[in-house]
């Protein structure tokens, strides 16, 4: 991570075909299962399920302390096993007219029946995000990394069952 490329991403081999992990990783309900920071999340606006413009919100409470709220989300990409490429679920944080910043998973296969899986962020350039990671990103980027961790690795626990 670096203060010109405000983005950060954690790979773990999961012993499950993509189509488990994308099934999962897609199933924004159950993000409080794996994520240290977002408690609970919902489909909203309408949206059922995964696709490209469907809204959901994480409820989200930062470093897993304080207060708590909802962060609106938007599917961005929504890329299913089996294409060309990676499988590929992505988000964006923030309201209609302003983006914080965009979450995702590249699910690939591993050769042996299993996933490479990705989880990643990447900030938007917006100059009040950039004044943020200057001024708090190598703290900030140390809890992301963290966290994206955290939730993979419960993911795998739950796949690998």
């Amino acid at each position: 991570m670096s203060i010109g490329q405000p983005t950060g991403s954690v790979t773990v081999t999961i012993a499950a075909p993509p189509e488990q992990v994308w099934d999962l990783v897609t199933d924004v309900t159950r993000i409080g299962e794996f994520s240290p920071e977002t408690f609970e999340g919902k489909w909203t606006r309408g949206s059922a399920g995964p696709e490209v413009g469907a809204h959901f919100a994480g409820h989200v409470k930062r470093n897993g302390v304080g207060p708590t709220y909802w962060s609106p989300c938007k599917v961005t990409v929504c890329d299913p096993p089996g294409g060309d490429g990676p499988a590929v679920f992505e988000f964006s944080v923030g309201t209609d007219s302003v983006q914080l910043n965009n979450w995702g998973y590249r699910i690939e296969p591993d050769g042996s029946g299993g996933s490479k899986v990705t989880e990643y962020f990447r900030l938007e350039a917006a100059l009040p995000m950039r004044i943020y990671w200057l001024v708090l990103g190598w703290a900030r980027g140390r809890t992301n990394e963290k966290g994206m961790r955290t939730t993979l690795e419960k993911m795998k626990a739950v796949l690998e069952k």
